[in-house]
């Protein structure tokens, strides 16, 4: 199988995203986003480029120092990076699993994204929101078999009991001016969510007069601004079943692309190029080709490629669902 597929609207790679970052030029992107391994967590694959197989916390953050690094260099002044992330459980991290914060024991959370954000810091971004992606409890009860998420510790102990903690997307701003502003002249004109907007806004939508005016891209704004985004569809994602091993079965989560597709119109203009190094089944890619910008990933298991390959394969076919579908005040990205 190839090890790339390169077209107008998008790159796939498979392969060390450090050696293919490297290939590209100073300030060449839009935007990145992504979601980087979970430390501790879980084990992607068997090879010894892949972050996920660190043996400590402290290794895992020497060898995602370079990709930050690389990011930094390849994201223009003012431009930015989105990781998306959360609280890690501390056992199964090693012997030192905070950064510049002592020994760990082995037990409760660590301050993942905290860690994040402080490396990002040394790298010349500047740390500038924190969203939190809310996960329904009893769906990730059944997902983890988390003793401390299931009913019966109320009954026994609810001191022991856990909180179905939330996904976070953490934006980061390189430093310096951004000389290509991200200009939206007549507002959002779509809303990625699962609620329904009145129907009254519906007559804004475009609206070529005061901005200040603009009910319907002014109530998107409002969701999107909104430091708690309790209104991401869940279940959508990109198809990844048929790439699971019997060692990560239940451990491949792919972004959604509500998720995708609001940091997409937000920070990058239409055929800028968003980038994911941690590319797994292609969920950034095609929520950026989806929204008319230009998709690059990088994945290193060769089954997570293909089909991130499959995936995009049927981008065409979800534009022109997009494009021809009657007009919705709930549904995707901006075209």
């Amino acid at each position: 199988m190839a090890k790339e597929v390169i077209t107008n609207h998008y790159a796939l790679y498979n392969g060390d995203c450090i050696e293919v970052m490297r290939a590209m030029p100073d300030e060449s992107i839009g935007m990145s986003i992504y979601s980087p391994p979970f430390c501790g967590l879980y084990n992607y694959s068997s090879d010894e480029r892949d972050l996920s197989n660190c043996r400590s916390y402290s290794e895992f953050f020497e060898h995602y120092s370079f990709v930050v690094e690389q990011i930094a260099r390849i994201t223009p002044p003012g431009r930015i990076t989105a990781v998306h992330c959360m609280d890690i459980p501390g056992k199964g991290n090693g012997e030192t699993a905070r950064m510049g914060s002592g020994a760990n024991t082995g037990t409760g959370l660590i301050d993942f994204p905290g860690d994040i954000i402080r490396l990002h810091e040394k790298h010349g971004f500047e740390f500038s929101a924190r969203r939190a992606i809310w996960k329904e409890p009893l769906g990730v009860r059944l997902r983890t078999m988390a003793k401390g998420l299931a009913h019966a510790q109320i009954c026994e102990d609810s001191t022991l009991c856990d909180v179905a903690s939330a996904d976070y997307l953490i934006t980061f701003r390189k430093r310096g001016e951004n000389k290509i502003p991200v200009s939206h002249p007549t507002g959002l004109h779509r809303y990625a969510g699962e609620r329904v907007m009145p129907h009254e806004l519906e007559r804004y939508r475009g609206w070529n007069g005061k901005q200040t005016e603009n009910r319907f891209s002014h109530w998107i704004w409002r969701q999107y601004a909104s430091s708690f985004w309790d209104d991401i569809r869940i279940e959508r994602t990109l198809p990844y079943r048929d790439t699971k091993g019997q060692d990560d079965e239940k451990h491949v989560h792919p972004l959604q692309l509500d998720v995708i597709e609001r940091a997409c119109v937000l920070w990058t203009n239409p055929r800028e190029i968003v980038l994911t190094p941690f590319m797994g089944v292609g969920s950034e890619v095609y929520g950026a080709v989806l929204n008319g910008r230009i998709g690059v990933g990088m994945e290193l298991k060769e089954a997570y490629f293909r089909q991130a390959v499959l995936n995009m394969t049927q981008v065409g076919e979800a534009i022109e669902q997009e494009l021809f579908k009657p007009e919705q005040t709930s549904c995707g990205g901006e075209m």
